[in-house]
């Protein structure tokens, strides 16, 4: 063959028909294919410097285009391979790894690695457990990813971590390929080597050699998108082959890994920045916060929004990176590798970053108390590993350890093991003299400080690190943050009486604080919701889950592997002088100054407080059984039972006589076990007076909260219109679909009694009537209501008396929802900011009830001019102080009917903004406690929903953790 017809037969003028025939036939295949690898080496050494010439580099790259080309074709069609068999005796990949290697041409490097991966692949001449092959692909891996290689592009570098990643993949599915990867050699002078650097005792050997592919994978662990997810599951990979291996175990242990997964998460930690303020986007903030005197936080160089694109990259990277060290100890099946990683994790980031930094921060310095806050409520909210929780909590927390003694421990290692552990142990002996320990302040004290701390922030974001902790790790919080007793009691001891009066005063408590509500309803949906909070709890599972046939219940999960854990909760209550519980109260005390987040994480808090099964919410929550007081008339009824009693012995004593003493007795001794029993159901049901002597601080704070309402209603005009508006703005935001028109329903009345209460409407003379019959009923007759029975005349409205469902109705099965306004409101996930124009909705309401457009334009302005006046909390008088509303407070009534329009003086002042209030005294109220209506009527609600919600965690508690008592 000429020339010229070698040169026609090699270029791509040939038909398509031709290369189809040559792609079917192995031997034109092979030719084609020999062809191809003697035109590759003929033009690399003939190229001078590949990078220098463009024209070279090309013809290589597409050579190699061709070569794998070829293989990827050959692999899917019918055997015999000869190309990969050739490629496989002729070691092909040995020059083409030092072409690549020597070009510094990024095309020619992901060609050779294509061709390398398509190798692989074919799963043919065993190439994946081929020494020389291995270490051809490693030298090329290594040399284009080092300090003194070009700067590869972001798919060119993925392809090279796919292709690591594909070999861990075949490492774990068959063992026996690891020798080709990973060979452990003697470094005989290592010893020596080790006593004179002091450094390598601490970071351990870095025989890169042994295993390049392990530390390649290792530099992009930390890299974000695909090339870092298949850098962490390739290590993962090798991590879980370390079982099979005990030199891979024994080289993982004496290696740097821990040391370099430890420092790389200290690095993103230290990414993070040092004072951040929590914020959102101007566009998506939660309509509970834009009805409300919310204000963006400023921002510095220094001070960063948690909003911050960036800051939420670093936030996801950390996070994704401490994710990735559970994953590796769920996936570690070696004891000896999962403890050296769990003993740097605790001495590199928890002793020497993460707890330094707790101690370090202030809130006086622009949010860093914040930003240490909320990372470490971010961390225990990513974690779920035993063992990293506990290290974190148990340090942190500073309790008592109650490990055996080291000595015992170290027997049972390995001598590398044990000197990991003594070089650690040595690092920090020198630094202890210069650190704090939480021995002397821990997170329990950083806590309690910073819930009295004068920025809402701090105690927002301090309030949601106690959720967390109390939801999420009850049993490290019941000697911790609580001051808790153990309760000895066994069966319940709250009365069906006294529950049902309770549940009255709770939902009574938000029935008083009114509005256009469906009250069945909401209730319905935090039933719901407290249902699947409390089966989720862990600390509950044992108590919903069915009994076994031994009478006891184990759910199974994952335990802490390191001693000293805090053993298994027991039945336990608040005690009345826990710290916690009383800066709770403190807080709720300026519950409608308090900005909406606080109360949403307040109210969040002391939801997750009641929710652990072994909590009993008797005392703190409720009133103490034991400081039960009932109406005097009981002692007559017992006289009346003791005189019963008496004829009862009288006519048992005549039967005697009369010789039917056997009959007489029996028939006796039935009758008086039925009075008995009757005697002890009517005194379950017997209603306790709930005065406020009895009444625990937390509920009695919130029967003040709502008389504050009842004085927000008699101080500010139009006060319930503007509360209707506000509730409607919120279901306005939070429903995708039209709903119907809801029907106005009354609201409850509690009956606790109050001096300042206003008078409760009329009651249905039908339930006077029925207590009198049936006087043994204690209560009305209950509807399907989980709620209580409805008045026949409210059109189902709510009554003045409530009972709970009975427990076998509340522990029914319901789905576990979304948690709506109560803590997580459905309007937080709003992505769509929230204009206050929903709140001008006035116009078409008054339309409807007949008023002139004009004057329904007028009250529109006059509603704006009342929402934008700032108050303070009520006084101990029950009045506001000041009171802003001199001229605007005959608005409702009848006289100012013909004149609805207000005076530019009577709303605002001449510069346009509401006058300053003033103290009876003269002197202006600080502008700190005050703010707007707008404000106030937001957090009336966030109030009404957390009474629903409480009296829902009552009821259910009663059914599912079996706490009420019938007889």
């Amino acid at each position: 063959m000429d020339f010229w017809s070698r040169l026609i037969a090699g270029t791509s003028l040939a038909s398509p028909a031709g290369n189809k025939a040559s792609a079917n036939n192995p031997e034109k295949r092979l030719a084609r294919f020999k062809r191809e690898y003697s035109q590759l080496l003929s033009i690399w050494r003939g190229a001078v410097s590949l990078s220098r010439s463009s024209e070279a580099a090309e013809n290589i790259r597409h050579c190699l285009q061709d070569l794998t080309s070829i293989l990827s074709d050959e692999s899917r069609r019918p055997l015999p391979h000869p190309c990969i068999t050739f490629a496989s005796s002729k070691e092909i990949y040995i020059p083409i790894g030092k072409i690549a290697t020597t070009s510094y041409n990024e095309g020619i490097i992901r060609e050779a690695v294509a061709l390398f991966a398509t190798l692989i692949d074919s799963e043919e001449e065993d190439f994946v457990e081929n020494e020389v092959f291995s270490k051809s692909l490693m030298n090329l891996l290594i040399r284009i990813t080092g300090a003194n290689s070009i700067r590869l592009g972001s798919d060119t570098e993925v392809e090279v971590v796919e292709l690591s990643f594909n070999i861990t993949t075949k490492i774990r599915l068959d063992p026996e390929i690891l020798p080709a990867w990973f060979t452990a050699q003697d470094h005989g002078d290592d010893t020596e080597a080790r006593k004179r650097d002091a450094h390598a005792k601490f970071t351990g050997k870095t025989h890169k050699e042994d295993f390049p592919l392990f530390y390649l994978l290792i530099d992009y662990i930390h890299h974000e998108g695909r090339i870092g997810d298949f850098a962490r599951t390739g290590l993962l990979y090798i991590i879980e082959a370390a079982s099979n291996s005990v030199a891979l175990e024994q080289w993982i242990v004496e290696s740097d890994l821990a040391t370099l997964m430890a420092t790389g998460l200290g690095a993103l930690y230290s990414q993070l920045s040092r004072k951040l303020v929590i914020d959102h986007p101007p566009d998506q903030l939660p309509p509970i916060l834009a009805l409300s005197d919310y204000q963006h936080p400023n921002t510095t160089s220094e001070i960063v929004s948690s909003a911050s694109p960036e800051f939420q990259g670093h936030m996801e990277t950390f996070l994704s990176h401490l994710v990735f060290w559970q994953d590796v100890l769920n996936h570690c099946k070696s004891v000896e590798v999962k403890s050296t990683l769990l003993e740097h994790f605790q001495v590199i980031f928890l002793q020497q970053l993460l707890y330094p930094s707790l101690l370090e921060s202030s809130d006086v310095d622009g949010g860093s108390s914040v930003a240490v806050l909320t990372y470490l409520r971010r961390i225990l909210e990513a974690l779920d590993h035993p063992d990293m929780i506990h290290l974190i909590l148990h340090y942190l927390l500073a309790l008592p350890d109650t490990t055996t003694n080291s000595s015992t421990l170290m027997t049972s290692i390995s001598a590398a093991r044990r000197q990991k552990s003594m070089d650690l142990a040595t690092m920090m002996a020198s630094h202890e003299e210069l650190t704090s320990t939480p021995a002397l302040f821990n997170l329990v004290d950083l806590i309690q400080g910073s819930l009295r701390s004068q920025s809402q922030q701090t105690i927002s974001v301090t309030l949601q690190l106690v959720s967390v902790i109390l939801r999420r790790h009850h049993r490290y919080a019941v000697t911790t943050l609580l001051w808790t007793s153990l309760v000895m009691d066994d069966g319940p001891q709250r009365t069906i009486g006294a529950h049902e009066k309770e549940m009255d005063f709770l939902l009574s408590l938000a029935g008083d604080i009114g509005g256009d509500l469906n009250f069945d309803e909401a209730y319905e949906d935090h039933v719901k919701d407290i249902m699947g909070v409390l089966e989720s709890h862990l600390c509950s599972m044992g108590l919903v889950a069915p009994k076994s046939s031994g009478g006891t219940t184990r759910i199974p999960g994952a335990q802490a592997t390191i001693p000293g854990a805090p053993r298994d909760v027991r039945p336990h209550t608040l005690r009345p002088e826990d710290p916690m519980l009383k800066t709770f109260v403190t807080i709720l005390g300026t519950f409608f100054t308090n900005s909406v987040e606080t109360n949403l994480s307040l109210t969040g808090a002391i939801v997750d407080l009641a929710t652990c099964g072994y909590m009993r919410i008797d005392g703190w929550l409720l009133p103490d059984f034991s400081e039960y007081v009932y109406e005097e008339d009981e002692k007559e009824e017992e006289e009346k039972n003791e005189e019963k009693n008496e004829e009862i012995k009288e006519e048992k004593k005549d039967a005697e006589d009369a010789g039917d003493a056997f009959f007489a007795s029996l028939s006796d001794e039935i009758e008086i076990q039925e009075r008995a029993q009757l005697k002890a159901l009517k005194r379950a049901r017997r209603a306790p007076k709930l005065t406020e002597s009895n009444i625990p601080p937390l509920l009695l704070q919130l029967k003040i909260l709502v008389e504050q309402v009842t004085t927000y209603r008699n101080e500010i005009p139009r006060f319930d219109d503007l509360l209707q508006q506000r509730r409607d703005a919120f279901q306005a935001a939070s429903s995708t679909a039209d709903t119907p028109p809801r029907v106005r329903h009354a609201p409850p009345r509690s009956s606790f009694e109050s001096p300042s209460r206003s008078a409760s409407p009329p009651r249905n003379p039908f339930d006077s009537l029925a207590h009198r019959i049936f006087p043994e009923l204690g209560t009305p007759s209950r509807s399907d209501s989980p709620r209580g029975r409805r008045s026949q005349d409210r059109s189902s409205g709510l009554g003045g008396n409530y009972s709970s469902a009975t427990p076998a109705r509340s522990a029914a099965g319901l789905p576990p929802p979304q948690f709506p306004t109560g803590r997580d409101a459905s309007s937080r996930s709003s992505s769509e900011a929230f204009s206050t124009s929903h709140l001008g909705d006035s116009d078409d309401r008054l339309g409807t009830l007949g008023v002139p457009a004009s004057q329904a334009a007028a009250f529109a302005v006059v509603d704006q001019s009342i929402l934008a006046r700032r108050v303070g909390l009520p006084t101990r008088k029950g009045e506001l102080h000041p009171i802003p509303f001199p001229n605007l407070r005959a608005l409702g009534s009848p006289e100012a009917e013909g004149n609805t329009e207000a005076s530019p003086q009577d709303t605002v002042d001449g510069s346009g903004t509401p006058p300053s209030p003033r103290s009876p005294d003269g002197e202006g109220k600080e502008e700190k406690d005050l703010v707007s209506v707008s404000h106030v009527l937001t957090n009336v609600i966030v109030l009404q929903e957390f009474l629903l919600e409480l009296a829902a965690m009552v009821q259910v508690r009663a059914g599912l953790f079996d706490e009420v008592r019938f007889v």
